[in-house]
């Protein structure tokens, strides 16, 4: 496993990072959550990444679960926080000072752990000044609860907004958590450059595009027995790939991934990899055959031949406008 230093900080986090957004407390077992888990232990990693809304609080305590009687100091643990929880009351969702705190101190209790390394704003919240979004977090680092701060899918507006408001109250503001894969780029137009001019990193989900750059959805044809797009909980994460002209695509990526040794999900996830501004990729997994397989993307070098190769056969289905990293109002 390679280690990559998250923004400017002295955080170094496994550059695979282990998620649970659609797997653990919805569609697999507890049991087979854990052996996935064990995997990525094994594997190397040692970043996990979670949130109180995923599966409505389960995947954090079947994540606690897993990482119990592990070195604590050895871990980077992450989760988030704005999306509705509990019986979703008014004060249950978003970045209000009140769901902050109680948020934290709830996930704290289900990951079985004193502090988080890394605790995110799921989304930008237009509903509460920012100053006490920001106020709250920068009471959560200085009580240890949380060491560093990130934020997912916010707009490099939202980014710089954040970063200066972090600097006047000394919160150690880090990292920005957006979708980024072969066919969804739309973080490169703005959100990257703004990252890096304020010292973030990226930590990127679905860089196999929810399965579908592992090539099993074949244009045409029904999705596989057991897959994302099958399983009712999951189908809609997907969708918006499962055009024939996306499928058809990737298909004609196979042979670009067999003549650099790997397999089209570790092309995938190295792909992201290649971008200096993203410190880790984040893998989900419902078999630990999964995880031992995208690991192997670590530390893969891929030439600028191979991925202009890779930008000729996706020409004209990639997703690159910025106006789609963006909120809910």
């Amino acid at each position: 496993m390679e280690f990559r230093r998250l923004g400017r900080s002295g955080l170094s986090v496994s550059e695979i990072a282990y998620g649970n957004w659609l797997t653990h407390g919805s569609q697999i077992e507890e049991e087979q959550a854990q052996a996935c888990i064990k995997a990525a232990l094994d594997a190397g990693i040692s970043f996990f990444d979670t949130a109180d809304v995923y599966a409505n609080t389960v995947a954090e305590s079947v994540l606690g679960r897993g990482l119990a009687g592990q070195r604590r100091e050895s871990l980077e643990i992450a989760t988030k926080v704005y999306w509705p929880t509990g019986p979703k009351g008014p004060n249950d969702r978003g970045l209000s000072r009140k769901h902050i705190i109680e948020s934290c101190n709830a996930s704290l209790k289900r990951l079985q752990t004193d502090y988080v390394d890394l605790y995110q704003a799921h989304r930008f919240d237009f509903s509460v000044p920012l100053e006490e979004t920001f106020l709250a977090f920068a009471d959560l680092v200085r009580q240890g609860k949380v060491l560093y701060v990130g934020v997912s899918e916010w707009t490099a507006e939202q980014i710089t907004r954040g970063a200066e408001l972090a600097r006047e109250l000394k919160v150690p503001f880090v990292s920005n958590q957006p979708q980024y894969n072969m066919l969804w780029r739309v973080i490169e137009p703005q959100v990257i450059p703004a990252s890096e001019r304020e010292g973030l990193s990226q930590i990127v989900w679905s860089p196999i595009a929810q399965g579908v750059l592992t090539g099993k959805y074949k244009p045409g044809q029904a999705a596989p027995a057991g897959s994302r797009a099958a399983h009712e909980a999951t189908a809609q994460s997907v969708q918006r790939y499962l055009r024939d002209e996306v499928l058809e695509r990737v298909q004609k990526l196979e042979p670009l991934a067999a003549q650099a040794g790997l397999s089209l999900a570790q092309l995938a996830v190295a792909w992201v990899l290649q971008n200096p501004n993203v410190a880790s990729a984040i893998i989900g997994a419902s078999r630990p055959e999964q995880v031992h397989e995208n690991v192997k993307a670590a530390g893969v070098k891929l030439d600028a031949d191979l991925l202009k190769a890779i930008d000729d056969v996706l020409d004209g289905v990639v997703e690159d406008d910025p106006r789609l990293t963006q909120s809910p109002r």
